[in-house]
C-alpha cells in the first residue's frame, strides 16, 4: 500500500520496481494487490489484459482499519492492553505515557 500511495497509480511492475530488498516474483506481488482490491483498498483500469492499480482508501483510513482490527484481534479490544503491551516491550516511556494522559484530559 505504501508504495500505491507513493505511485498514485501503477502496474504491477511499477510497484516491483520499487521493492529494494526481498522483491518477491511478480505472479506473487499481482496476488497480493488483487487481494488489496478484493479487500477494497485498491481499484484498477483495465488496458487490455493489463491493470493499472491505484490506492481507493487513504493513508489515514487505512490506519485505522489496520488498527482497529489488530487491537480486537490481539488485544481483546481493549486500548489497556495495547498500552500495556508496549510499556512491558519498554517501546514507550513514562513521559510518553503522561503526554497520552495529558491528551486524553484535554479532550474530556
Amino acid at each position: 500500500m505504501h508504495i500505491l500511495w507513493h505511485l498514485e497509480k501503477g502496474f504491477v511492475k511499477d510497484v516491483l520496481a520499487e521493492i529494494k530488498q526481498d522483491k518477491p516474483h511478480y505472479n506473487t506481488l499481482s496476488t497480493i494487490i488483487r487481494n488489496l482490491e478484493d479487500k477494497g483498498y485498491v481499484s484498477h483500469i483495465a488496458y487490455g489484459k493489463t491493470h493499472q492499480y491505484y490506492p481507493i482508501v487513504s493513508k489515514e483510513d487505512y490506519k485505522k482499519r489496520f488498527m482497529n482490527s489488530a487491537i480486537e484481534n490481539y488485544f481483546n479490544n481493549s486500548y489497556k492492553n495495547v498500552v500495556s503491551f508496549f510499556a512491558k516491550e519498554e517501546k514507550i516511556s513514562v513521559d510518553e505515557l503522561k503526554e497520552i494522559i495529558a491528551l486524553i484530559e484535554k479532550k474530556q
